[in-house]
């Protein structure tokens, strides 16, 4: 059976005029007892029991008939209401059969209608002829459509090196990174492409079904940014790198730095390092001599007591034992088998296989992987995450702190302001004694010294001067303590054991470890640090 939505019609009778109601057919929808309503009183018939007539149009009546009252006079004519959509995209158009020698209309006199209301653009000259050919009433027929507007295609720079910071050096079938195969730096060949602009495509605009015009969203152009031993095509879309180096992607900027490679150690025989681009040591690098960098640094060797700073990442593949005194600090990610009795601090993310009787901070995370993946000793801080299959010994020892929740140079400030207020505080304390004796011999009228007058003036200016200064600390230290408090997210997770000794801090809640627990998860609940297996 064909689906067709109930409808009604006007029929005009010995005893005046009646509105007939014809339920619907298949999954066709009963006509609405409010258009119905609408319908007889825009054709001035009111005389009827609305009561009614809604009982008469409820699902599952069949064919019903009420009277609506006197004839006029005047066959109705078959009737087309137009509605247009919010946006003036649509036009919908319902039809109402007439009566019984009312007029049908024709396909040029719906499209004359909507001329009439001033519709020109989209008409569905197929739509029209499919009701003209198939008469449904009561039923919505989209009529005509404007034209929509077509986006404009925003440029697009394609880069063919990695640009993902945050990728993770690869891992062996059992658990261990593979230092010798790192993807975290993107090396670089003379002459090799670099990045490709594909240009943006303007867009077309539109019209409502009135013509009005509709402009779509205007495409976005971009260009291709570089800096130094990088050259660009004749059509301005091509960047090819000039040297062998490593490449990398700074707020949209691309950089080519080539590499200074130190043979074998740092040592008596190089001195210290120094470098604007990358270094890569296929040695050492021994105690008491530093590489500075502004790119990144790749340490085939161990780094010993030495001092290692990169604006980029530091990669050392065979471990850092600083003696106590070794110093790696870098703005990017730091990635090494092991850390022993140094410090470690990393922008990014860091990744090793054990940390011992260290200073290690991470700006997001820090991660302790592989077969053993153990901390013990020192003070590790992360912005989001500590992992590590074991932390603390089961022999007891060195204390063992893990602090996360704050970026640790956040926590740094912190703990700096801490000092700092508590030291203006006392200086404040000692001062203001001088200051009250002076005022009671002003008062007193007691005669002084230029020699006492202009000391009291510069115990008077310190004064002001660390009153100021607390102030000011006192609220950025209240800034970074409301920082502290709110971050509640970050969690420490131990996929093997944490032992007794161990202090856990959550942005500003703390736990002491007093038994051994595995495969646990810890986070800040409702002001506390609780607990949660693996």
């Amino acid at each position: 059976m064909e689906n067709r939505n109930g409808y009604f019609k006007l029929d005009v009778g010995d005893m005046g005029v009646v509105i007939q109601i014809y339920p619907p057919e298949g999954d066709g929808k009963p006509a609405d007892v409010k258009e119905a309503k609408e319908y007889l009183e825009k054709k001035g018939y009111s005389e009827f029991d609305f009561g009614e007539l809604k009982r008469m149009m409820s699902p599952g009546q069949g064919l019903q008939q009420l009277f609506v009252g006197e004839w006029n006079g005047y066959e109705e004519n078959e009737m087309m209401k137009m509605t247009v959509s919010g946006d003036k995209m649509l036009v919908f158009c319902r039809f109402y059969p007439p009566s019984g020698r009312g007029k049908l209309m024709t396909a040029d006199d719906i499209v004359g209608e909507l001329e009439s209301k001033r519709v020109f653009i989209g008409v569905d000259y197929d739509e029209i002829q499919r009701f003209v050919n198939d008469r449904q009433y009561c039923t919505n027929y989209i009529v005509a459509r404007g034209v929509p507007p077509v986006n404009g295609k925003d440029a697009k720079v394609e880069y063919f090196f990695n640009t993902n910071l945050n990728l993770r050096p690869k891992r062996n079938e059992d658990g261990t990174v593979n230092y010798h195969e790192l993807n975290t730096i993107s090396h670089v060949e003379a002459g090799q492409l670099l990045a490709k602009l594909h240009r943006e495509v303007p867009g077309k605009p539109g019209k409502d079904v009135f013509g009005a015009p509709i402009q779509g969203r205007p495409a976005k152009p971009a260009k291709l940014e570089y800096g130094n031993n990088i050259s660009i095509s004749e059509d301005q879309t091509e960047i090819y790198s000039d040297v062998t180096g490593h490449a990398s992607l700074v707020n949209r900027k691309v950089f080519v730095a080539d590499v200074f490679e130190v043979p074998a150690d740092v040592d008596n025989a190089t001195g210290d390092v120094v470098y604007d681009g990358n270094v890569t040591v296929k040695g050492n690098v021994k105690s008491g001599f530093s590489v500075r960098a502004k790119g990144d640094i790749v340490i085939d060797g161990v780094v010993e007591a030495a001092f290692l700073y990169a604006g980029g990442q530091v990669i050392v593949k065979r471990g850092i034992n600083g003696m106590g005194k070794g110093k790696i600090e870098a703005k990017g990610n730091v990635i090494t088998k092991f850390i022993e009795n140094s410090t470690v601090i990393a922008g990014g993310f860091l990744e090793t296989g054990s940390i011992l009787h260290s200073r290690v901070s991470a700006a997001t995370d820090i991660r302790v992987s592989g077969k053993r993946g153990f901390v013990n000793g020192g003070v590790i801080r992360a912005g989001s995450l500590v992992e590590a299959q074991t932390i603390g010994s089961a022999m007891g020892g060195a204390l063992t702190k893990i602090e996360v929740g704050v970026d640790p140079e956040v926590k740094e400030r912190y703990n700096t302001l801490e000092e700092s207020i508590a030291a203006l505080q006392k200086e404040i304390s000692q001062l203001r004694p001088a200051l009250v004796n002076f005022q009671e011999r002003l008062q007193r009228k007691e005669q002084i010294s230029p020699a006492r007058m202009q000391q009291v003036q510069g115990i008077a200016k310190s004064f002001k001067e660390k009153q100021q200064q607390l102030a000011e600390e006192r609220q950025e230290y209240m800034g970074l303590k409301e920082q502290i408090q709110m971050s509640g997210s970050a969690k420490i997770k131990v996929k093997g054991s944490i032992y007794p000794g161990v202090s856990l801090t959550i942005s500003d809640v703390g736990m002491n470890i007093k038994s051994e627990r595995s495969f646990s998860k810890f986070i800040k609940e409702k002001g506390e640090i609780v607990v949660r297996s693996l």
